[in-house]
């Protein structure tokens, strides 16, 4: 991420009905390697940001949500699939949203991985 101070980020769903604005710095960048990401993303890994509660808001049609385990929950698109965040008790002051589905993903940059001992085989890391 450049030290600029960033814009507001805007995201969408594949059909455009979802959308959502993410405004002020993230609390962090970082990819998931868990099964539960794979399974919810069909992805080796999935990267997420975790923004602050009050710094986000959903601008389009609201996701759909889905209580993927005891305690979490998972939006998406009602009308083509896409996932749209994760939500669990375990991070109270945050949600998680797909860093893929910002209009410019280039603007942030991972800088963590998360659950790297669930990775693929045949995905390498490096400086893990």
């Amino acid at each position: 991420m450049a030290d600029d101070p960033l814009p507001t980020l805007q995201g969408r769903c594949l059909c455009g009905a979802c959308t959502f604005e993410l405004t002020g710095p993230p609390n962090w960048v970082g990819h998931c390697h868990c099964q539960s990401c794979r399974r919810a993303t069909a992805s080796p890994f999935t990267t997420w940001i975790g923004q602050e509660n009050g710094s986000w808001r959903f601008t389009g049609t609201a996701p759909v949500v889905y209580q993927s385990s005891p305690g979490a929950t998972r939006g998406f698109c009602g009308n083509c699939g896409s996932p749209m965040f994760y939500q669990s008790e375990r991070y109270p002051n945050e949600r998680h949203f797909y860093a893929a589905l910002l209009d410019h993903p280039e603007r942030v940059e991972p800088t963590k991985h998360f659950h790297a001992d669930e990775k693929l085989p045949w995905v390498h890391l490096s400086g893990v």
